[in-house]
């Protein structure tokens, strides 16, 4: 939450579209990184699944926010829904959700 209200704070630079987005991006990456921990801390398959959807629509709304303002996106890396699922008790083994 720090590093998202950090990266938010951002000098006008009289082009509100483009703050716009330079203060939104952060906002939805901070949406991703507590879906991520969610997805490998959570156990309650419905919150995990909304994780899953928040991770996909917010990625989706920085791409289309950075190419509104001719930014070009970074290189894609490992979606971050790949990761282990939580072991509900020890008699099941663990399985990785995928989206």
């Amino acid at each position: 939450m720090t590093r998202m209200m950090l990266d938010m704070d951002i000098e006008p630079s009289g082009d509100v579209d483009a703050d716009f987005v330079a203060m939104m991006v952060p906002h939805h990456q901070g949406a991703i990184d507590m879906a991520v921990a969610v997805l490998r801390h959570g156990r309650n398959p419905q919150i995990r699944r909304l994780a899953q959807e928040i991770i996909v629509t917010q990625q989706e709304e920085i791409a289309a926010m950075r190419l509104a303002v001719r930014q070009t996106l970074p290189p894609s890396g490992p979606s971050p829904t790949q990761v282990p699922s939580v072991r509900c008790n020890d008699s099941q083994p663990s399985t990785t959700m995928e989206p």
